[in-house]
């Protein structure tokens, strides 16, 4: 199955790197997002404190949907789709190549747009690299878990874009939450121990929302 899965995972990033759609244009977005919520308040230190958490996320969120709802619009382009599940791989591989795929696109905006946010309002990422990193990559995994899910659900929509951020934002919401505060006591000086729980409900939510999409993509990708 994780053969399977590297396989989907290297078809998507190849087929990235021929076209440079994906990425561009999230990093883009979310790279927009914070140089206006920079350029729309008075930004000093602690006022960079205070709002760069939510900029950060929110920067990612938009971005990230974007990216999750193209990914199946390429499965759905000259009935690629079915031959992929006409293919060896499970309904598992798919669902984990697939969320491999998306999860390295979004990464790559997050790798632009965190020092971005850093310089312009004064985060202070490089004194907490690793623990935000940390932060950072789970929360992401969760979100990517959701949205290659219900991305499949909504991939045969004409509304797929909208319709995928009406049913993913509700959802995500505890993993955003979750990130914002545990980013904002981190930049207040929290240590990790003070985050710990923090840590805790997004790797629960990441693990809730994995083995959802293992269990739920053959009944979507059926109907």
């Amino acid at each position: 199955m994780l053969r399977h899965a590297l396989a989907i995972a290297r078809k998507d990033l190849r087929i990235e790197l021929r076209v440079r759609e994906l990425v561009p244009t999230m990093t883009l977005f979310a790279a927009l997002v914070a140089v206006l919520s920079s350029m729309s308040l008075f930004v000093d230190e602690a006022t960079g404190l205070r709002v760069a958490p939510g900029v950060l996320w929110i920067a990612v969120a938009f971005a990230g949907t974007l990216g999750l709802s193209r990914t199946w619009d390429r499965e759905r382009e000259e009935g690629a789709l079915k031959a992929v599940l006409l293919s060896p791989a499970s309904p598992a591989a798919i669902f984990i190549g697939k969320g491999i795929g998306a999860l390295i696109f979004v990464l790559i905006t997050e790798c632009v747009v965190a020092p971005l946010v850093g310089l312009l309002l004064h985060a202070p990422l490089l004194a907490h690299l690793l623990p935000f990193a940390a932060l950072l990559l789970l929360g992401t995994i969760g979100f990517v878990a959701a949205g290659t899910l219900f991305g499949a659900l909504v991939a045969r929509t004409r509304a797929r874009d909208l319709l995928l951020a009406v049913v993913l934002y509700p959802l995500v919401s505890p993993a955003l939450l979750c990130g914002v505060v545990a980013t904002r006591d981190l930049f207040g000086g929290a240590s990790v121990s003070d985050i710990a729980d923090w840590f805790k409900l997004l790797v629960v939510f990441d693990l809730v929302f994995i083995a959802g999409g293992i269990a739920l993509l053959p009944v979507l990708l059926a109907e």
